[in-house]
Parts: structure tokens; sequence; C-alpha cells
């Protein structure tokens, strides 16, 4: 096999990724409820493509009332908790045989938990994007499932680019304002459009003429960091490397980057795995 070639673009996901994972969050609140671990994104993934969640996150709905209230509705369908409940009994043979209620959730307050839970930037990752900012070898983007928080929300922002985290990407491309979401096959498309267009209108730059932007960007030239396994074998159809980044453990991911782009990338901050909390969630029954 041969040598892979160093990437021209670093293209990250952002939740789980570059900050916190949300998936942390749903954990702790399922663990908290003794509901199955699971249940909840199986919920959301199930109602795709035109779920609530999925219909916010292209921009196509607003984050309000209504939008909880469906939300709501989402993770309470009674065929879909019967569908997985069965799932999870042929794994586990020891769980009741007589399917149990849907779970009462608070979708509202999970839905909140989790965007505040994922404003913190990830411990490990960010010290390795700063140091790839500083080495000025790469195209550094970003590929985004996002939300726009409207005025008067606790996360709200008048300019949403304008942030710490998105602020360091030469090109962030955001679901929630190009209308399209991970892994529609049409987004990755679209961000290897915006990269390459990046890198030709940069090519006459000394970085850019030293790293060969002038020929544009190849989809094996991308490398993609995703947590979610779907949105990486979307990825990897195109032609994007991709790397997975384990769940509290983006150590991991770091590693992989240093092997490819030859860079010191990690920061000192100790490498051991974060767990879930047992019970430590103010979850509502």
């Amino acid at each position: 096999m041969g040598i892979e070639k160093i990437p021209k673009v670093l293209l990250f996901d952002i939740g789980g990724v570059c900050v916190v994972s949300p998936f942390q969050s749903i954990l702790d609140y399922e663990l908290s409820l003794g509901i199955p671990p699971g249940w909840i994104n199986y919920s959301i993934s199930k109602t795709a493509p035109h779920g609530f969640w999925h219909r916010l996150e292209r921009g196509e709905i607003k984050l309000d009332d209504e939008f909880y209230a469906g939300f709501n509705r989402d993770l309470h369908d009674p065929a879909r908790w019967e569908a997985f409940y069965k799932i999870q009994q042929s794994k586990n043979p020891s769980l009741p045989e007589q399917v149990p209620p849907v779970p009462n959730i608070d979708g509202k307050w999970l839905f909140n938990d989790m965007m505040t839970a994922s404003t913190a930037p990830d411990p490990w990752m960010q010290p390795a994007l700063k140091n790839l900012k500083a080495s000025g070898k790469f195209i550094l983007a970003a590929l985004s499932n996002t939300i726009i928080f409207p005025p008067g929300h606790a996360l709200h922002r008048e300019d949403f680019f304008a942030d710490p985290i998105r602020g360091l990407f030469d090109v962030f491309v955001s679901s929630s304002h190009v209308g399209l979401r991970k892994p529609d096959p049409k987004i990755y498309e679209y961000a290897l459009n915006e990269v390459d267009k990046y890198a030709k209108s940069h090519a006459t730059e000394e970085r850019g003429g030293l790293l060969g932007w002038q020929d544009g960007v190849k989809p094996d030239e991308i490398v993609f960091l995703d947590d979610i396994g779907e949105n990486l074998k979307a990825a990897k159809k195109v032609g994007f490397r991709t790397i997975k980044v384990p769940l509290g453990r983006a150590f991991e991911a770091v590693d992989e980057l240093e092997s490819i782009t030859g860079l010191k990338l990690a920061g000192d901050h100790p490498r051991i795995p974060i767990k879930p909390k047992l019970g430590g969630t103010n979850a509502k029954l």
C-alpha cells in the first residue's frame, strides 16, 4: 500500500469534535431516567429526513415553541419506542418481556441542555486546532449540522460566524445556512466546492503557491473528522479520507491527525476519557 499524501484540507465537524459532544448530555439524561441508552438518538435518526430536528438543522423551521412541541412528539412515538425496545430485548434478554410505556422526556429541557453542554471547547481538540492554524500548512474547514438560535435565546449570536471556535476556520459550511445537512451527499459536494474555491482564490498567496492551491482541491485531499459513523460513511463515498472521533476520547483522533500531518498538535490535557454521569443531571421525569 502506498503512503497517503499530505492533505490540503482538514475538515472538521463541530459538535463532538471541536466542542464537547451533545451525545454526552443525551447519555447522561437517559441514564438518569433509567432509559435504555440509545433511545433518544434512535428516535431522532428514525424521523429523518422530515423530523423536527432535521428540519431545524436545515434552517427550514425556527427554534420556537412549535419546534419544541414537534420535537417532543417525535420523542414520544409509541411504534418507534416498541421497535427500539425489541431491538434492546434481542441484545439483553433480561429486559422485561412486556414493552413498557414510552419514556416521558422533557424535549425542551433536553434540547437546551444538549446545546449548552456543547458550547465548551473539547480539551484535546482545541489545542490541536490552534496548532494547526498556527502552522499555516492546511486549509482548515468545518462542516457542521447547525442551529440558528433566535434573539432572546441564551446562545443567540447576532453574527453567527463571530465565534472564537468558528473563527479558527478558513471555510465554514453551516447546514442551517445552506439548507442541507449531513449525511446528505449534496452537503459534502457543497463543502468540496467551497474549499476548492478557497484554494484557487488564495493560490497567489505565498503559502498557496507552496502548497499547490492553484490546482484546487480533490476529494482525496480532504481529511474529514466526525463523531458519527453515518456521516463518515457518506464522506467516504464522496472520496474524502476520514477520522472517527470517539465519544469522550478525542485525544485518539488528535493522535491520528499528528500522524497524518507530521506535526505536534496535542496540548497537555490528561488523556483520561470522559465518562457518563450517573444520576448527575436535573432531568425531569
